[in-house]
């Protein structure tokens, strides 16, 4: 039988770091999940941006 409760799966919000750092108009998030029991700290994907039309490094924001 499955264990019932609260799961350690969270939604997480993966900003992208060159846009913010350039300062260009547009922002470029994206919205995926992670198990907050194996990963602490916060997660860190390469992503395409769209805004800037090229794969860019997306962290995680609070």
């Amino acid at each position: 039988m499955a264990k019932k409760g609260k799961g350690n799966r969270i939604q997480v919000i993966l900003e992208c770091t060159e846009q913010r750092e350039s300062g260009t108009p547009g922002m470029s998030r994206y919205i995926t999940t992670k198990n907050k029991k194996n990963t602490t700290q916060r997660l860190e994907r390469k992503k395409y941006n769209p805004c800037m039309k090229k794969v860019t490094l997306h962290r995680e924001i609070k």
